[in-house]
């Protein structure tokens, strides 16, 4: 029996799936509701396409929270070097960067998708654009085994809005891959969550991740140093605690340092209403170092002068410490040597969804069986950033998946196999 599957998305998650699927022989149809493909793909690349990491395997899975279990069994099956490799099957040849990222020579996402997508027609996947699921899913065809209370489905039937009106399409099995809800103007708007929860699936609310935050900064503050950098720093967060550096923004703060610990800080705004990050200004110094020198007479500089001239601090490091430090303690050199190491800035809220890189939430796995396939609807299958889990920015959300598509579609494979 030739089957079939529908693969809705055609992002890295639902190309993998239809890779591994048409090449077992499975007629495979990939539909989107993109006039193009991997369009967040393509975006992630702009800045040097972050594939993967080259850390050691232990330490590359501990990135996944309290999800690590279960996406190691994901990884197991297609590790971090797999992935170098098989891009290096498409022509495109990677290397380490210095902070361990793994990045394609060319620095861009678009070789590789071009070799992917050819690759994947020239075997036979079937790409139809601007079809957008619009929520029906149901079994269309049945085979009983045994008594009407043991059955087998045998087709699944999804409805697409298309420019032609409404196409009804079946398959054996069907693999959503339809993204998070993050950057929704490149096809990943979060719409599925209503469907799927109306269907019975356990889904998380979606929430942002690897995202910025809002500061209450004074209108001076923010006109004299938005969109400047913060290089440099310590970030501490209960127990999160990493050197890097972020940038200012008219509205709060974003960048990597930021994104790290973003999850942390998200969670805890979400419980209590507001977080406070602690920041080290100077962490080549020791607070007894920063003592002696800010004790040195001042003489006729002014504070500004002596903090440049004592302990280098200026410009934007200068400018937080205006923010946040009281101003009665600011000529106290012991109080200030205390806030130089811990400054505290208080969060107001993360950004929107919208703007982040990635999100939080999703298709529970408690809703999942062990091959991603949801347990209420039989034969439909999930993959990507569509389930509950998150991962910090550093090849780490693009791994997983790569690896969560593999394995819904040698899943969706298993489950056809006993049709």
């Amino acid at each position: 029996m030739n089957h079939s599957v529908a693969i809705i998305g055609g992002g890295p998650a639902g190309l993998m799936a239809a890779e591994v699927l048409i090449q077992r022989g499975v007629s495979v149809d990939v539909y989107d509701s993109m006039p193009s493909l991997g369009r967040k793909f393509l975006l992630a690349g702009k800045s040097g396409l972050n594939l993967t990491h080259s850390e050691p395997f232990e330490k590359f899975v501990s990135r996944y929270g309290k999800r690590k279990k279960e996406i190691e069994k994901w990884l197991l099956d297609f590790m971090p070097d797999d992935l170098r490799e098989w891009a290096r099957r498409l022509g495109v040849e990677t290397f380490v960067g210095t902070s361990g990222r793994v990045f394609p020579n060319e620095m861009k996402a678009s070789p590789l998708l071009r070799a992917w997508l050819k690759g994947l027609s020239d075997a036979g996947v079937i790409f139809h654009l601007k079809h957008r699921w619009n929520g029906t899913i149901r079994p269309a065809g049945l085979f009983k085994s045994g008594d009407a209370s043991n059955q087998t489905y045998g087709t699944i039937e999804a409805e697409f809005e298309t420019p032609d009106g409404i196409k009804i399409v079946n398959a054996n099995a069907m693999i959503l891959a339809l993204g998070g809800g993050s950057w929704a103007r490149l096809g990943s708007d979060g719409a599925w969550v209503n469907w799927l929860n109306q269907a019975g699936v356990k889904v998380e609310a979606l929430k942002p991740s690897n995202c910025g935050f809002d500061v209450a900064w004074t209108p001076i503050f923010k006109e004299k140093f938005d969109g400047q950098p913060i290089k440099s720093v310590v970030l501490s967060f209960g127990t999160f605690h990493q050197q890097g550096e972020f940038i200012v923004t008219k509205e709060g703060i974003e960048g990597s340092l930021i994104y790290a610990a973003s999850a942390w800080m998200r969670d805890e705004i979400l419980a209590n209403g507001k977080a406070v990050m602690l920041l080290d200004l100077a962490p080549d110094k020791t607070e007894a170092q920063l003592i002696e020198k800010l004790s040195k007479p001042r003489g006729s500089r002014s504070m500004a002068s002596h903090l440049e001239k004592t302990v280098g601090m200026k410009g934007v490091k200068a400018g937080l410490l205006r923010e946040f430090v009281p101003r009665d303690e600011f000529g106290n050199s012991e109080r200030l040597a205390f806030y130089i190491k811990q400054l505290p800035v208080p969060l107001i809220a993360a950004r929107p969804l919208d703007e982040a890189i990635s999100s939080a939430g999703g298709v529970t796995f408690e809703s999942l069986d062990d091959h991603l396939m949801i347990e209420k609807l039989p034969g439909v299958f999930c993959a990507g950033e569509m389930l509950d889990w998150e991962a910090p920015t550093g090849g780490y959300l693009l791994t997983a998946c790569f690896a969560s598509g593999r394995k819904a579609g040698v899943g969706a494979m298993k489950w056809m196999e006993g049709l």
